[in-house]
């Protein structure tokens, strides 16, 4: 029995080798490439939030029960970008 074990180690060794190594290596290529893709995500995400026009706009009240004053809905969202009510601060040290 154990003669038969040790022989089909051996036979199964050279394959074995090759098979480890490559599993190992696509592995670590599958993790970079999941890290790089979320890193490529996340930087889409904040480019398009920081087009988010609500802190200079005057209704912007900063105020976390009432956000807006006019589309509190939509404000600091995605839908705020293209907001028709958006007017910038004429002076910030009035608000």
């Amino acid at each position: 029995m154990l003669q038969l074990l040790f022989y089909i180690i051996h036979l199964i060794q050279p394959v074995l080798i090759p098979v480890c190594f490559l599993s190992a290596w696509s592995l670590i290529l599958l993790v970079v490439w999941s890290m790089w893709t979320a890193a490529r995500d996340s930087v889409a995400k904040a480019q398009e939030m920081h087009q988010i026009p609500c802190t200079g706009c005057q209704y912007f009240t900063n105020d976390y029960h009432l956000k807006c004053t006019v589309r509190p809905s939509v404000a600091n969202t995605e839908e705020a970008i293209s907001c028709m009510d958006y007017q910038p601060k004429t002076n910030p040290m009035f608000y």
